[in-house]
C-alpha cells in the first residue's frame, strides 16, 4: 500500500499473510522479502528515485494464522554453531516476533504489525496481538501522525 503526495511518496505499507502447513520454508522466505524490501526502497530513496520527497514512512504488518504449528515449539538442530537462545523452542509466532522486533530496532521500518488470526470463523473468531509494540492501533497511529505531519508541512509551505 502507498500513499503517494503529488509526485512525493509519503508512506509505503508491506502486507503480508502466512497459512499453512510449510510455516518453516515460508518464514525464510518472508524474513528475507521484508529485509529487502526495506533495503530496496531505502537505496531508491538514497538514490533520489521518489524525486524531492522527505524520507518516507515504511511500515510492514505480517498476520500469522493462529494453529497449533504455528504456535507451538519448533526444535533447532545446531550442527556447527549455536543458536541464539531467544530461538531455541521458539515457535513460528514468537519467530515473527523477533523478527518485527528486529526490523523497528535496525530502523528498516518506522512501525510493524504483527496479528495472529485463526484461518476459519471470520469476524466471529479472535485475532490477537502478542506483542504491545507490534499492535495494529500502533502502527495506525504512527501512519496517521507521518501524514498529518506531511499535510502541515505542505500547509506551512503554501502560507509562506
Amino acid at each position: 500500500m502507498l500513499v503517494v503526495d503529488e509526485q512525493a511518496l509519503v508512506a509505503s505499507v508491506e502486507l503480508k499473510s502466512q497459512t499453512g502447513p510449510s510455516f518453516g520454508n515460508n518464514f525464510n522466505n518472508r524474513s528475507e522479502e521484508a529485509i529487502g524490501s526495506a533495503q530496496d526502497i531505502w537505496t531508491a530513496y538514497r538514490e533520489g528515485a521518489f524525486s524531492a520527497s522527505e524520507r518516507p514512512w515504511l511500515g510492514y504488518m505480517m498476520m500469522l494464522e493462529d494453529c497449533e504449528k504455528s504456535t507451538s515449539p519448533v526444535a533447532v538442530r545446531t550442527p556447527h554453531f549455536p543458536v541464539f537462545p531467544e530461538f531455541v523452542d521458539a515457535s513460528y509466532a514468537k519467530r515473527y516476533q523477533i523478527l518485527m522486533n528486529r526490523l523497528l530496532r535496525e530502523r528498516l521500518y518506522d512501525s510493524a504489525c504483527f496479528m495472529l488470526s485463526p484461518r476459519t470463523g471470520g469476524s466471529k473468531e479472535r485475532h490477537s496481538f502478542p506483542d504491545p509494540e507490534l499492535s495494529f492501533f500502533k502502527m495506525a497511529l504512527s501512519l496517521s501522525n507521518r501524514i498529518r505531519a506531511h499535510l502541515a508541512a505542505k500547509q506551512s509551505e503554501k502560507n509562506r
